[in-house]
């Protein structure tokens, strides 16, 4: 039996797109920023978590491999999208270091 999958970090992308722009200040634009960021690594965490918990059901004999291997493969390209996303924040702010005033 698979089930729907679904990404949170995408909608939350929507929705900060959407009110992110619209007649803010700098410092909430910053503010904003920082709880899209902790809302992704919020759903990282939980899928995350959902695959541990797959994982022990089919353990016991409570869950379909094929669960199992579809939280698993969701939390790892979860996982994968975050230190990707965070390279390129490093590596951005280390050219924006770089720049001569």
């Amino acid at each position: 039996m698979i089930q729907k999958t679904t990404f949170n970090p995408l909608t939350t992308i929507q929705s900060a797109q959407n009110t992110a722009m619209k007649d803010k200040t700098p410092a909430e634009m910053t503010q904003t920023f920082g709880d899209f960021l902790q809302n992704a690594l919020n759903s990282v965490q939980s899928q995350e978590k959902n695959a541990q918990v797959l994982t022990d059901k089919y353990m016991v004999g409570q869950a379909d491999i094929s669960q199992v291997m579809i939280a698993s493969s969701q939390a790892e390209l979860s996982l994968q999208l975050t230190s990707q996303v965070r390279n390129k924040v490093v590596e951005a702010y280390q050219e924006i270091m770089r720049m001569q005033l």
